[in-house]
């Protein structure tokens, strides 16, 4: 099922949070929130949404991180209703696109729940001080050619790093639902 994220609600306070990837390492929140904000994705390994955008979140992401901003992927499907989505195959399609950030698994799907996560993607930019600025789309190139796009995601985070304001207009980001169990 296709669905829009909500639009941002400024200053949303971040939940504290520990999750592992897929080899056991833990990662919480606070440990991640660093001095020029924090993006957090929620993504999974099945949705056609996010295998469009994987080349371009891989080069974005890297570009934020290589100037301080933190990123984390979230998976919080049930991946025993769809097997796609295990913790094994998160490997696999972290390093088919060359993910430069942890990916951790939402086990028991507190996190997606607590966050309000709708759809993957489903992107949550906050800034140093754990608030929300950011609830929009990766760019403007959708499922089509990226030739040319806007990186709506990568402006908005550099925005929130420099001024820890988001930019006011932000366009929702549209994926496929998150499989609750």
């Amino acid at each position: 099922m296709l669905l829009d994220s909500p639009i941002c609600d400024f200053g949303w306070p971040a939940p504290d949070f520990s999750l592992k990837d897929p080899a056991g390492r833990a990662f919480t929140l606070k440990e991640q929130l660093g001095g020029k904000g924090l993006l957090i994705a929620f993504i999974c390994n099945h949705c056609p949404y996010v295998k469009a955008i994987g080349e371009r979140l891989a080069e974005d992401t890297k570009l934020l991180m290589s100037e301080g901003i933190n990123v984390l992927a979230i998976m919080s499907n049930d991946y025993r209703r769809v097997p796609a989505d295990s913790p094994e195959n998160m490997v696999r399609f972290a390093a088919g696109y060359g993910f430069p950030f942890p990916y951790l698994v939402d086990e028991d799907q507190s996190v997606g729940k607590a966050y309000g996560a709708v759809c993957t993607p489903d992107f949550f930019g906050f800034n140093k001080d754990g608030a929300l600025q950011y609830r929009g789309r990766l760019d403007n190139a959708g499922m089509g050619n990226p030739e040319g796009r806007t990186r709506e995601l990568v402006d908005a985070m550099r925005q929130i790093a420099e001024t820890g304001q988001g930019p006011r207009e932000q366009i929702a980001s549209m994926g496929c639902s998150i499989k609750w169990s």
